[in-house]
């Protein structure tokens, strides 16, 4: 009998999924159902389409036909609401009972909203989707001030679009820095003063007790735990994911903050794997549970689900994540995991660079790039070979860093 292979979810971890299938199996049944509007389109791009960069035509990377082609039935603006392991049957929203062999659930996550009044108010905006993006553009580009609330990677995206768009923005912080888990105060100052320079002014030991409304319900100002008041004609959001695992209660699939599977991208529960940003896959170079939600790794780990499903246990998940930022005149890259570790080291060389190193157990486990991006690959290397570096601080930071400078690991 013909194999049924059916995936939730059509961002790179599905998609790429989809496209890997059908080279393994060609005479396979595939479907891919979303309940989004429009296939895959380039979650990277859309923050330089709400910046007034880039036109909306760059931004897709799939259209339907991309699909017919390759002869995957692709579902659009589908919901699934029920979900039989022992059956091996989906049930859609419009009461569609539908067959697999093998399941991948690659749904992703939705923004986590704030827990505060008025978070629910005209005008307030998460960025994780195209359609969020639009409204972001079309704010920007009617406005004149915003707050941004969410010091990591999604929330400076915020910021530069605030800069580009000519916004007068302040960004609340709840510490004393950006990404303050994966950056020193000193490092993090690189950051704060690019956002100065393009119009977004940091605010430190912020957050946001509740927004104020007009009386048609639109944001006019939020009122941070200290009191002060940020007047703004929109805000943005990003404090993080709620990952749409909703599908699997009750269906026995262990979580833990996340979809558990091991490097195989296979859940606990037989004939169910998941991929993306919903996972906490078993990372083989930590030797431990690990989470990443960057491109490359979603789109790597639905290829590796995608071989898995075709033949079990096949290919390992074993990857070094990277997450760049090209929104100031330096560029900015994370890889690895480098908000974890029991050790650091790290170094500013100038005002625009600068260098840290996250290490645990005297492996490298990520780091941050900043200004000078040449190292990372000599950095990702030595992370995948797990090869014990901590007691070489020295000869890390060095501004010209040459592997071959490293002692020998001794034997242990």
């Amino acid at each position: 009998m013909t194999e049924s292979y059916v995936i939730i979810g059509d961002g790179i971890a599905g998609s790429s999924a989809a496209e890997t299938l059908r080279e393994e199996a060609p005479d396979a049944d595939i479907t891919v159902i979303t309940d989004e509007g429009e296939a895959l389109y380039n979650r990277i791009l859309i923050k330089e389409f709400a910046k007034g960069k880039l036109p909306e035509a760059p931004i897709s990377i799939h259209d339907e036909s991309w699909y017919d082609e390759r002869d995957v039935e692709l579902r659009l603006n589908t919901h699934v609401k029920n979900l039989d392991p022992d059956a091996h049957t989906l049930e859609t929203h419009e009461e569609e009972v539908i067959d697999y062999d093998k399941l991948l659930v690659a749904t992703g996550g939705t923004p986590t909203q704030l827990p505060v009044d008025n978070s629910d108010a005209e005008g307030i905006h998460h960025f994780w989707t195209f359609q969020d993006a639009r409204r972001i553009k079309e704010s920007a580009e009617s406005g004149e001030k915003a707050v941004i609330v969410g010091a990591g990677l999604l929330g400076i995206d915020l910021a530069a679009i605030s800069g580009a768009q000519d916004i007068e923005a302040k960004y609340l912080m709840r510490g004393d820095a950006w990404w303050r888990y994966a950056l020193s105060v000193e490092g993090a100052e690189i950051m704060h003063n690019a956002m100065r320079d393009i119009g977004v002014e940091p605010v430190f030991g912020s957050g946001v007790d509740h927004f104020e409304t007009d009386d048609d319900g639109h944001v006019t100002a939020a009122v941070d735990p200290n009191g002060d008041r940020f007047e703004c004609d929109w805000a943005g959001v990003a404090i993080g994911l709620n990952f749409n695992t909703e599908i699997l209660q009750g269906t026995g699939v262990k979580q833990d903050d996340g979809v558990l599977v091991d490097q195989h991208m296979q859940s606990n529960v037989d004939d169910i794997y998941a991929a993306g940003d919903l996972t906490r896959f078993y990372d083989t170079i930590l030797g431990e549970y690990g989470q990443n939600g960057s491109w490359g790794s979603a789109k790597e780990q639905g290829t590796i689900a995608a071989k898995n499903m075709v033949d079990p246990e096949s290919a390992e998940f074993r990857w070094v994540s990277s997450y760049s930022i090209t929104h100031f005149d330096f560029p900015f890259l994370s890889f690895g995991h480098p908000t974890i570790g029991d050790d650091e080291v790290e170094k500013k060389y100038s005002d625009t660079e600068y260098r840290r190193l996250a290490l645990k157990d005297g492996k490298i486990v990520g780091g941050v790039l900043i200004g000078d991006l040449a190292p990372q690959s000599a950095y990702k290397r030595l992370m995948k070979e797990e090869r014990v570096v901590g007691d070489q601080k020295e000869v890390l930071m060095q501004k010209k860093f040459d592997p071959d400078d490293l002692a020998p690991t001794q034997e242990q």
